[in-house]
């Protein structure tokens, strides 16, 4: 039997493409979830009763479900209506739509954050609504939203893990392969384990950066 090391050297370079499609699938979600939680926010804060009541339902109705049974619903519930997806979009199409609903809080708190004042002065210059929002309201959401929005870009990267599920050949279902082959699940694990810690620890790091970068003078700590 092959020691721990000589297994994880030889596993190695299947599970970093593993990686590798998780860090896709991570990609693909999140700025699916990014413009969609943007319109979802807007809604709920401009919009009319109807609007309002769609974007609410929408939002209550994915944080009231498992990410994994959405999921399941996508790829085993839809060809019962005639509607076939392959294994990485409706992940991707299932893991987006989730955290939509999560990113549209965060941003629909971001934007409520911004003192009113500032509308109000921004009025009285003879600004829209429209002008208001893009060069008061939007900016200073976008800086201060960034540490909440980081914790959901950390949680999709871990909950990716699901997508093997229905054949994604993420980091875990290249991981499941290799251990039906030799039975070292643990050690196996171990490894997957590590490259997800590498991989979180590298995403806090550029997040970090970027929240110095455009930390907002005089809100929170740099």
């Amino acid at each position: 039997m092959v020691s721990f090391w000589e297994l994880a050297r030889d596993s190695l370079p299947a599970l970093l493409g593993g990686a590798a499609v998780t860090v896709e699938l991570t990609a693909i979600c999140i700025a699916a979830g990014f413009v969609l939680g943007w319109a979802l926010a807007l809604g709920r804060i401009y919009g009319g009763r109807f609007v309002y009541a769609v974007c609410t339902g929408y939002v209550e109705f994915v944080r009231g479900t498992p990410l994994l049974v959405q999921l399941f619903f996508l790829y085993y519930g839809l060809p019962d209506v005639g509607v076939v997806l392959p294994p990485l979009l409706s992940a991707g199409i299932a893991m987006g739509l989730n955290t939509a609903a999560y990113q549209a809080e965060y941003f629909r708190g971001a934007i409520q954050s911004i003192p009113r004042g500032q509308v109000e002065a921004a009025y009285a210059l003879g600004m829209s609504r429209l002008q208001a929002f893009r060069h008061i309201v939007f900016p200073q959401a976008m800086r201060t939203v960034i540490p909440a929005w980081s914790n959901e870009l950390i949680y999709m990267l871990k909950y990716s893990s699901l997508a093997f599920v229905v054949g994604v050949p993420e980091l875990m279902g290249r991981a499941n392969l290799i251990a039906a082959r030799n039975f070292r699940y643990f050690e196996l694990y171990l490894v997957v384990a590590g490259i997800y810690i590498v991989l979180v620890w590298t995403l806090a790091g550029i997040i970090s950066l970027l929240e110095r970068r455009f930390a907002v003078p005089g809100i929170g700590t740099p």
